[in-house]
Formats: C-alpha cells, sequence, structure tokens
C-alpha cells in the first residue's frame, strides 16, 4: 500500500517546484517525457497519478520507464474527471489496483508494470516512420515560411554583456543536462565563458554555483531567485510584440528587454550569441532531435533547423558529453598513453647528435666503474 498527500498541477513542471519526499505527484501529462520524469525522481515522491496517458503510442518516450526503474509506481490515465476530482493536499491510498482519497474509495486504477511499458514502446516504434513523415512535412512548410529568420538582418536587444571574440555557453533544460554541465565543468572554470541560462537552464547553472551572465526565455520555468541573481533579462516576445512574460518581470520590479523572433527561446539564446559576434557557442542540454520537439508539444523544428544552418558552424553541442566520462580509466590506457608520450621522446633522442654523444659517454663511464 502506497500512502501520502497529493500535490497536483496541469504543468509538471510548475508542480516539480512544489514536491516534497513522500508526496504523490498528480498530474495531466501525456507522453510523460524523460527532463520530467528524472526531476520527479530527484524529488523522491511515492508515486505518480497520471490523469493522461504516459505513453500514447505516437513515439517512443522515456519517462514511464525511467519512473519504473527508480521504484516509482504509476497510475496511469485515470482520466480527465478524475484528476479534477483530486485536490492539493487530499490523503491519498494506492492499494493494489484501488485508490482511496481521503478514506474513502474512489475509483479502480491501473498501474503501470514493466510488461504495458515494453508493449507500448514497441507499438511506439512502429508507429514512428508516420509520425516521422508528418514531422518533417511540418518542418518544411514551416521552414518556407520562416526562411526570413537566417536571410533578414535580426533587430538585436540592446544589452550590457560583451560577447564578441568571447565563447558563450549556453544551457537548456534537456535531456542529460546536469550531468553534462558537470562534465564540462572545467571548461568553464578555465574558459570562462558568457553564460546563458534558457528559462530553467539559469536555474541548473545557479545549482552549480555559477551566476548566469544573462536569462533568456519567456520566463515560465525559471526561479524568482536566478532572475534575481543573474546579470540581464532577455524576455522572449511574439513576432507580433505580445510578451506574455514581461508581466512577470513587472511584478517583480526587474529590469528586462524584449527580443521578438519566431523560434524557440533556445533559437534566441543561438541567434542573440551568433549575432553579436561569439567566437565559439558551446551548448548544454539542447533540443536537436525529434523525440525532444515531440516532448515539447511541437509538430515540427523549422526555427530550429534554419537557426542552426546559420549559426551550425560555431556551434559545439556538448548533449551526451557526460556518456563519454562513465566508464572509470583502465591501467591498460595509461600504460598505453606513457608508451605513446615515449615515443617522440626516443626518436628526437636517437636523431639529435648532442643527445647519442652523451649516450656514448655515459655508456664508456659504466663500463670503467665496472672494470669491463
Amino acid at each position: 500500500m502506497i500512502k501520502g498527500r497529493a500535490k497536483k498541477d496541469e504543468k509538471t513542471k510548475n508542480l516539480i517546484k512544489r514536491l516534497s519526499p513522500g508526496d504523490i505527484a498528480v498530474i495531466y501529462h501525456q507522453d510523460l517525457d524523460e527532463v520530467a520524469a528524472v526531476h520527479l525522481v530527484d524529488k523522491k515522491i511515492k508515486a505518480v497519478i497520471n490523469g493522461a496517458p504516459s505513453i500514447s503510442g505516437k513515439y517512443p518516450n522515456l519517462g514511464p520507464k525511467i519512473l519504473l526503474d527508480a521504484g516509482i509506481p504509476i497510475v496511469d490515465n485515470i482520466g480527465e474527471k478524475a484528476f479534477k476530482y483530486i485536490k492539493e493536499n487530499d490523503y491519498l491510498e494506492i492499494n493494489e489496483d484501488y485508490l482511496w482519497v481521503n478514506d474513502r474509495f474512489f475509483c479502480q486504477v491501473n498501474i503501470l508494470d514493466k510488461q504495458q511499458i515494453e508493449k507500448r514502446m514497441m507499438e511506439a516504434r512502429e508507429n514512428i516512420w508516420e509520425v516521422l513523415r508528418d514531422f518533417i512535412d511540418n518542418t518544411l512548410d514551416y521552414a518556407a515560411k520562416e526562411k526570413e529568420i537566417v536571410v533578414s538582418p535580426v533587430m538585436l536587444p540592446p544589452i550590457k554583456t560583451r560577447m564578441e571574440k568571447r565563447h558563450v555557453l549556453i544551457v537548456i533544460r534537456g535531456r542529460n543536462y546536469l550531468e553534462d554541465l558537470k562534465a564540462i565543468r572545467s571548461y568553464i572554470e578555465e574558459v570562462r565563458p558568457v553564460i546563458i541560462g534558457v528559462d530553467g537552464g539559469g536555474d541548473a547553472l545557479m545549482e552549480f554555483g555559477y551566476k548566469p551572465h544573462l536569462v533568456i526565455g519567456d520566463m515560465d520555468s525559471v526561479s524568482d531567485e536566478c532572475l534575481k541573481n543573474c546579470d540581464e533579462i532577455i524576455v522572449h516576445a511574439y513576432p507580433d510584440g505580445r510578451c506574455p512574460g514581461m508581466e512577470r518581470i513587472k511584478k517583480m520590479g526587474l529590469d528586462a528587454v524584449t527580443f521578438p523572433f519566431a523560434g524557440t527561446s533556445e533559437d534566441v539564446a543561438l541567434i542573440l550569441a551568433y549575432e553579436n559576434k561569439a567566437e565559439l557557442i558551446v551548448t548544454v542540454g539542447s533540443h536537436t532531435s525529434m523525440v525532444d520537439f515531440l516532448e515539447k508539444g511541437r509538430k515540427g523544428m523549422a526555427s530550429t533547423l534554419l537557426v542552426r544552418m546559420k549559426v551550425g558552424y560555431k556551434v559545439v553541442d556538448a548533449k551526451g558529453v557526460s556518456e563519454l566520462y562513465k566508464n572509470r580509466i583502465q591501467p591498460s590506457y595509461i600504460a598505453a598513453l606513457l608508451v605513446s608520450a615515449m615515443f617522440p621522446i626516443l626518436l628526437v633522442a636517437r636523431m639529435s647528435p648532442q643527445i647519442q654523444e652523451l649516450y656514448h659517454l655515459l655508456a664508456l663511464r659504466i663500463k670503467l666503474l665496472l672494470g669491463f
């Protein structure tokens, strides 16, 4: 039996901020994505109750498997009506296939198990080609409409941070972003790049002890603390100038500039760094695959495709770099490295007359000492 207090929100990213160990997360999140699942695991919750299908079969999303591997049960697809019935801080009990709310029987439920997840993931993989076809069509359609992103000059907002001839690090709240950020810590400390947090990426930087020079985004998933501590704020606005995120900034009494742009906030950060003549742009947690965009509810990636075409030669993507460092260094690798390092030294010694003369002199001394 699982018992705990309900913490509820239709937006999982908002709920994560309020969760405490032992809570039961009540969400309405179709196709639960990997990043949300990792954050739920980090909060050490007891269970997840999802009003929507955690795997719809549309594409192979990894969220449910991550929760299951962490030992967190998922009560799946209880429906919109049942989701609305459960209130914040209700006392919940999950007993086998039954859900109790405030000590009263509520309904029978389905708890996802390994077999169900594997079956739905297999169905999703079989459907992926149809989804991919639609995704490409949408991307190309929007790319034709948004090609001005590449060919037209960009009206940049005025900022104080200088990027010209400097490295710029852009951190996005994407897959493995915390691990990748940890893996490039030495780069950050040695090079000291301009640091940009894209929405929640700003909080990731704060967790590592780095103060963002700029926070860019629509301001829906970055903390008040991060906004108060960063040097500058750029609010991503719609191309027509509408800017819902600026409302929050004004309420907090902070200063910010707007950047109207057709793409994502991640695209805005890339364009800003590129147009300000950054020498190199390093991205962490970037969204570049079809699954990344489907998890964000987008049916295409036209703006990102176009922006990458424009800035691509300056961008180094650190996504997944942490995977390269998971295996410990083997002694054989060290021995091979030493042999490789000695090879040019021996080669130089063989070709240098001075070193050869020293060698012969040393050999003669040894012979005299030994009486040869």
